[in-house]
């Protein structure tokens, strides 16, 4: 076996050996394209959702000279009627390109890979004619040993990810992919079918794709494929019950990647590191570049910093996608900036809606450990200000923290949605924006005989105490509903006993504003929990 010329089943045999979430029936979608006008395939998506578990599975499946089936037999693929008819029946070329780069350098990456696929080729087929090329000797290949080529690509999208390979680099290994793919000559005599990886779509030349020939499967529309994206909400469930974790705490740390066809998808590397360790905390930076959500969250594109604020105080944002070029290098617009973070998984894509949201805890806390060092100004401005009520609200400042919430509700809200809950509602949660770091949000939460509206519970290493808020807005027809009225409230229905035995002290915020007044001022009532009992 070789290294990129057949190298075999033993990669996926490790996997199998471990825990193997079964998502064998990927390899019946691609037996359907083979010999297609489809048969070409670029799938996209964030790190750590499979990308090379689906390459190692392709290969042991394909790969001729081993015998697979033991590892297959007992997976969905073996009931498929394709399974037997292409079951290690084809050659496979099997490029990592980000390894190849580690092993090489972005410069000599092209040459690196023609001379170990043509150096494999001669070795495993000593009476192949020689060729110039490598397609033309591929094309030799197929000639002689009356097998066609699989093509398995991951990280396809390495060099324009490389802030070492320049613009010339990435035009010639694009040249190069076009080379083996574009060639009707020879693209459809050596490859029954591509399945290529990436984090992001193809490079788009102008307005079109730069290999036009692979159909594009994205996070943002993955079609066929959108069940093996990640792990289904039933995997997970059926993980959770294996492992005796709560399903509850998976959905909060790890969900939130929503397909328009599947439902939720779940983070796979994050998810089985949490099942098998029995910790629920972020994965996410231990497999990514830390710095690089901060790089885009830096960037100086208009609206960009009101967007984000939205989204990290749980808004959905809109996007239009449509005109990214797939290039990290060439981010004009917003949109730009927030397709891009979708790519790389910082945020979830909603195809009905064409919005854009942070998916969960463990993203969340990726943005909130960039947020203080950001240089953004609305966002800087945005971070001090928090930190500012939130200290005022500690201090039990309650005419400081009226003033603030009164001038975010001003500043924020959409005047024709100004008097609604929801809107006094999230005007709290922008005023908060940065209570991350020392609070837990919890909205509507059941405690005592009725619902608390939104409860701060301090983390264990917080000094802060936990805030109870009530939000009250009072007319002339509701004169109860006012400050006063909301912290009675708090008290008549008991909202703390559900969070007393987390923390040492509990603070009543009751807070309303008159909708008859013109300047609809804002009040706020602040009381000690124990105190107030008495």
């Amino acid at each position: 076996m070789g290294i990129y010329i057949n190298p075999g089943n033993k990669a996926f045999q490790v996997k199998r050996n471990g825990k193997y979430v079964d998502k064998s029936g990927l390899i019946g979608v691609v037996n359907r394209t083979l010999g297609q006008p489809n048969k070409l395939s670029c799938i996209s998506r964030p790190r750590r959702f499979g990308k090379s578990y689906a390459a190692q599975m392709l290969c042991a499946y394909y790969c001729v000279g081993c015998d697979s089936a033991p590892l297959f037999d007992d997976l969905e693929i073996a009931r498929d009627e394709t399974y037997r008819e292409h079951l290690n029946q084809y050659n496979v070329l099997v490029l990592d390109i980000a390894d190849i780069i580690g092993k090489s350098s972005p410069s000599e990456m092209l040459s690196y890979i023609t001379d170990v696929v043509s150096e494999e080729i001669y070795e495993r087929y000593p009476n192949v004619n020689k060729a110039k090329s490598l397609p033309d000797l591929m094309l030799n290949a197929v000639e002689s040993c009356g097998r066609q080529f699989i093509a398995i690509i991951d990280e396809w999208d390495a060099p324009m990810r490389d802030k070492d390979c320049t613009a010339s680099m990435q035009k010639n290994y694009l040249n190069f992919l076009r080379s083996l793919f574009k060639s009707i000559s020879i693209t459809d005599k050596v490859f029954a079918a591509a399945y290529m990886t990436g984090i992001l779509p193809v490079k788009k030349d102008g307005s079109q794709s730069a290999i036009s020939e692979f159909w594009e499967y994205t996070i943002l529309s993955p079609g066929a494929f959108a069940p093996y994206v990640g792990f289904t909400k039933e995997e997970v469930r059926g993980l959770c019950d294996e492992y005796q974790v709560s399903l509850d705490e998976m959905k909060y740390w790890y969900d939130g990647y929503t397909l328009k066809s599947v439902g939720s998808a779940y983070n796979p590397n994050s998810v089985m590191k949490a099942a098998c360790s029995r910790e629920f905390k972020s994965y996410w930076v231990a497999s990514s570049d830390p710095t690089s959500l901060l790089e885009y969250l830096n960037l100086d594109k208009e609206g960009l910093g009101k967007s984000l604020v939205d989204l990290m105080v749980g808004k959905d944002v809109p996007i239009n996608p449509g005109m990214f070029r797939n290039d990290p290098s060439h981010l004009e617009t917003e949109d730009d900036v927030l397709t891009l973070l979708t790519h790389y998984g910082y945020l979830s894509y909603d195809e009905e809606r064409e919005t854009v949201r942070i998916p969960n805890e463990e993203i969340r806390m990726e943005y909130a450990q960039s947020v203080h060092r950001v240089t953004h100004v609305e966002i800087i401005q945005r971070v001090k200000r928090s930190v500012r009520l939130m200290k005022d609200t500690a201090d039990m400042n309650a005419d400081a923290v009226a003033a603030e919430l009164q001038k975010v509700h001003t500043e924020e809200c959409n005047p024709r949605h100004y008097n609604s809950e929801q809107s006094l509602r999230g005007t709290i949660k922008l005023a908060y924006f940065a209570y991350r770091d020392e609070y837990i949000q919890m909205e509507e939460l059941a405690g005592g005989t009725g619902y608390a509206d939104i409860v701060y519970l301090p983390k264990r290493n917080s000094d802060y105490p936990a805030l109870v808020i009530e939000l009250k807005a009072l007319d002339k027809k509701h004169p109860e509903r006012n400050a006063e009225g909301a912290i009675a409230q708090i008290k008549q229905h008991h909202y703390p006993a559900i969070i007393q035995n987390y923390t040492k002290e509990i603070l009543l915020v009751g807070i309303s504003y008159d909708k008859d007044a013109p300047e609809k001022k804002h009040t706020c009532r602040i009381e000690l929990w124990g105190d107030a009992e008495d």
